[in-house]
């Protein structure tokens, strides 16, 4: 059964969560997915994780289909693909439950500074409760 954590955003910027979520579990050895809606945002993620923070290196490949990512610790994409093999989700956009459920730990996130956002969240939470996961926040 997955872990599925939810991190509440009080106010835009989804990026730098990303970023952090990602370094988090890449310092415990474990390969992160990082889903987005579409290559635009994939394209800026990938760019702001050569930046966000000054002190550290995050490895990570955006998967446009261009080369292979395997062995990348972190991995962007914009399709429900798990090219990396990996065993943390970070679903920066929303994806299929039946998707998701393959990952030992999901993150999602409740954007509760706007309504539709946040009502959006609390369906997902729900999903994941009628499933058998006991979601919780983060």
């Amino acid at each position: 059964m997955s872990i599925v954590e939810f991190v509440e955003l009080t106010k835009a910027g989804k990026a730098r969560h990303l970023c952090r979520l990602a370094q988090e579990f890449v310092e415990q050895g474990r390969r992160v997915l990082v889903v987005v809606e579409d290559d635009n945002q994939a394209l800026t993620l990938d760019r702001y994780m050569w930046t966000w923070d000054k002190g550290s290196f995050l490895p990570h490949v955006w998967d446009n289909g261009a080369q292979k990512c395997y062995e990348d610790p972190v991995v962007i994409v914009s399709t429900q693909r798990n090219s990396n093999g990996a065993q943390v989700l970070v679903a920066g956009s929303e994806c299929e439950l039946s998707f998701m459920r393959q990952f030992e730990h999901v993150i999602e996130f409740a954007e509760t500074y706007d309504d539709a956002l946040c009502q959006q969240a609390r369906r997902r939470f729900s999903k994941w409760r009628e499933v058998g996961c006991g979601p919780r926040m983060r």
